[in-house]
């Protein structure tokens, strides 16, 4: 007589999703949460910058990026913004509920060619969920970089990601961290205004830096200006771009981005590689 098959059995077929149980989920701001997996003994290796198709039975897929530890596979994270019917759908597991994971797919962030750089990293609102990867890296291999620095922007105080980990970064003597928020409640005591605004604040080495950025596009476009203008050369500009991505192996086409595939060869790309398309709606 035949058995039942393994629920939590992986498959070699990289459109099939392999099931994973959800340990823990957290609520990070009213309309975020993250998603904390077991991916089971043989973990999850992945690079910082990669991401995942993460699948809600009975509902449909996403592309999110990983936001865990690359140093930690034994454990799969990942930050959503709660937008459209299957990121709701994976708000409503609880700890073992299963949902489907296909990945990691994509390109990463640069972290080997930084060795001995000054590393700048910009982000707006959820962007600093992708590039979170990077920043334990960076932290993990502390030693092997010139001046870190983390410019970080939100809508308001309560959008902020990750506040005690962004207390726990300021605390630290080896990285420079500045936070701004668009608009400020009573009881902010932080800097009001566009992320762009901080660059001017930090200090690096313009001719040697190099620059990861990852947010909305409006906001990754006056980022790139903000940091050109301190100096920092366009192949030493590296941005996210997460654009309509559906099968995550370029099979759809829906995230073509003029000659790229974002799936295949992004999400990250050094900037100068994507000025004749950044920014335009055509493509």
């Amino acid at each position: 007589m035949a058995t039942n098959p393994d629920p939590l059995r992986t498959s070699a077929d990289p459109m099939q999703p392999r099931p994973m149980v959800v340990r823990q989920l957290l609520k990070e701001t009213a309309d975020t949460f993250t998603l904390i997996l077991d991916p089971g003994p043989e973990g999850f290796p992945f690079a910082p910058g990669q991401f995942n198709m993460l699948y809600a039975f009975g509902v449909g897929e996403v592309p999110i990026s990983i936001s865990g530890d690359p140093g930690r596979p034994e454990v799969l994270v990942h930050t959503i913004r709660a937008v459209g019917a299957v990121t709701q759908a994976l708000r409503k597991l609880k700890p073992g509920g299963v949902l489907g994971v296909r990945g990691p797919y994509g390109s990463a962030w640069p972290v080997d060619q930084a060795l001995g750089h000054d590393v700048v990293v910009m982000t707006g609102g959820i962007g600093l969920a992708p590039l979170r990867p990077a920043l334990y890296h960076l932290l993990s291999h502390r030693g092997q970089y010139g001046k870190l620095v983390l410019l970080y922007g939100a809508r308001t105080p309560h959008d902020l990601l990750y506040p005690k980990q962004l207390r726990e970064w300021r605390g630290r003597f080896d990285m420079e961290v500045e936070v701004t928020v668009d608009r400020a409640t009573t009881e902010w005591q932080g800097a009001v205004g566009v992320v762009t605004k901080l660059v001017d604040r930090v200090g690096f080495d313009p001719t040697s830096a190099m620059a990861f950025i990852c947010g909305p596009e409006v906001m990754m476009r006056f980022a790139v200006m903000s940091l050109q203008k301190r100096g920092i050369d366009d192949d030493s500009l590296f941005v996210s771009m997460e654009r309509n991505m559906k099968c995550g192996v370029g099979f759809c086409g829906h995230c073509q981005c003029g000659p790229f595939f974002v799936c295949k060869e992004g999400p990250v790309f050094p900037y100068g590689k994507l000025i004749p398309f950044f920014g335009m709606r055509e493509v």
